[in-house]
């Protein structure tokens, strides 16, 4: 198989939620295979780490402080990426989570509409932004959550906003396309900070969780299996793949 199949080398791309986690994982592995990456987050000095980290390693990224939910710090960061790296060819819409976790019929109206409002508006909003500043050519990618598909008791409303994801997903790649292709992820079990604290989970009960679930893969995931698989979505390799909603789960 062609390296080339997976070389970004001069090309450019946005990745929300950067500072930590799967975010982290998918911006270092893009940088790895050539990409300028713009990495963006709330908080300034994570990204300022993941950054420097991708430029201590030979690679090209800044970081750039946004919060998704903010209509103009979206338009501020495609207009850095712009700025920066002279074009914007790859949004990854990775920032969203929830740290809340209630039964639907307990969960408080304010966090409904902020789970919703980072997990699906901010997506929807931030591919309308990237479009735009596109020129017609690009690729995007939604993380979404295998929680769009399978039950999570106390997660009804993370999940009801990850299934608008899919559902975008596929919607835009209908009305954008050919010429920008736009794709989704579901991770499954990958031990991140965000997911660690929803559930309420130590790293002490990580081999017992591993364990107790019993994955074909023989182990949990980490942000660079991530990383892994939104390189092939976002890579050549994946030219005639669009409208897809993938679950990355271990076999989940």
């Amino acid at each position: 198989m062609s390296s080339d199949l997976f070389d970004l080398s001069g090309e450019v791309a946005i990745v929300t939620g950067a500072g930590r986690g799967i975010g982290e994982g998918i911006a270092k592995v893009l940088a790895d295979y050539g990409a300028s990456v713009v990495c963006a987050a709330r908080r300034t000095e994570e990204i300022e780490r993941v950054a420097s980290e991708i430029v201590a390693a030979n690679g090209r990224a800044i970081a750039c402080t946004a919060d998704v939910t903010n209509a103009a710090d979206l338009n501020k960061l495609a207009q850095s990426a712009i700025d920066e790296f002279g074009q914007l060819d790859m949004w990854v819409n990775n920032a969203g989570g929830s740290a809340v976790q209630a039964p639907l019929l307990e969960l408080d109206r304010d966090e409904w509409d902020n789970t919703l409002s980072l997990n699906l508006t901010a997506v929807w909003e931030a591919t309308r932004v990237a479009a735009k500043h596109m020129n017609g050519k690009g690729r995007i990618l939604n993380i979404s959550s295998i929680a769009a598909e399978d039950v999570i008791e106390g997660s009804g409303h993370y999940a009801a906003a990850k299934a608008g994801v899919n559902m975008i997903t596929r919607t835009f790649s209908k009305e954008l396309g050919p010429g920008i292709r736009v794709n989704a992820i579901m991770p499954g079990f990958v031990p991140t900070e965000i997911m660690m604290t929803a559930l309420n989970i130590t790293n002490e009960q990580l081999p017992m969780i591993e364990k107790s679930l019993n994955l074909p893969s023989g182990r949990l995931g980490t942000p660079q299996d991530l990383g892994a698989a939104a390189l092939y979505l976002l890579a050549p390799s994946s030219e005639w793949v669009t409208g897809q909603v993938i679950r990355i789960s271990g076999g989940m």
